[in-house]
């Protein structure tokens, strides 16, 4: 996802997936899209390889990706467009309004998030909506690591070395309220057991683990929930 410009900073980037579990962001993500289905223009910010993109041009709708320059390989959806940008700079100019602005995994690796939904918010047309996956600082494991006196990097996760923020369920609101959204929804999702046990994944093991997961994030998603897929709308004073 997109991080400062720079050789060095872009060579340590860790390379993002798609996320396949029902239970994933990803997975969540594309079902709001689905359900909701205001319109067919989406702005995938931070689009990376174009996972997203891929899948959602499949359903007919018309993508615009945004993310840093050489994000993107030739696997990138031939019908959608693609725009190189450094979106710790600014947001590029854009043509027209979107009925959708995805930021999957992306707010969380920027300097300033709040200025990057200032300047997307003029874009979403209108009746338009931001989905975004949101990484949940407030999560039991993150808890019991920092009270033991840990704070691991990682290549991915919630302790992902290019993470540049770190929020809980209550700052993620507050920082889309600043940005002139307000969050109409909110769904967990449960810790990727799958991604943390590679070689068991498919196993039945590995899912029910994931399902119990998911099931403790709807219960309590401020503990349990690993990140918040939101859907929120632009604030009508703002």
């Amino acid at each position: 996802m997109p991080v400062s410009s720079g050789e060095a900073d872009q060579a340590t980037v860790p390379s993002y997936e798609f996320k396949a579990s029902p239970y994933s962001s990803h997975s969540l993500l594309l079902q709001l899209v689905q359900a909701e289905r205001r319109g067919d223009r989406i702005l995938d910010v931070g689009c990376a390889s174009g996972y997203l993109a891929e899948i959602l041009v499949s359903k007919g709708f018309n993508i615009v990706g945004i993310d840093k320059p050489g994000a993107v390989s030739n696997g990138f959806p031939k019908t959608a467009a693609f725009i190189p940008a450094d979106l710790d700079a600014a947001v590029p100019h854009l043509t027209g309004t979107f009925d959708f602005i995805l930021c999957a995994d992306v707010l969380e690796h920027l300097r300033e998030p709040l200025r990057l939904l200032r300047e997307l918010r003029p874009y979403l047309a209108p009746g338009g909506r931001l989905l975004a996956s949101l990484p949940n600082s407030g999560n039991l494991y993150f808890r019991l690591n920092v009270l033991m006196g840990r704070f691991p990097q990682h290549d991915r996760g919630l302790f992902d070395r290019t993470h540049l923020h770190f929020y809980t369920w209550s700052g993620w609101v507050s920082l889309f309220s600043k940005g002139g959204f307000v969050i109409e929804s909110a769904r967990p999702t449960g810790v990727p057991v799958g991604l943390a046990m590679p070689r068991w994944k498919d196993s039945f093991a590995v899912r029910l683990l994931e399902r119990v997961a998911y099931y403790l994030a709807l219960a309590w998603k401020r503990i349990f929930a690993y990140q918040f897929v939101v859907v929120a709308r632009p604030e009508a004073n703002s």
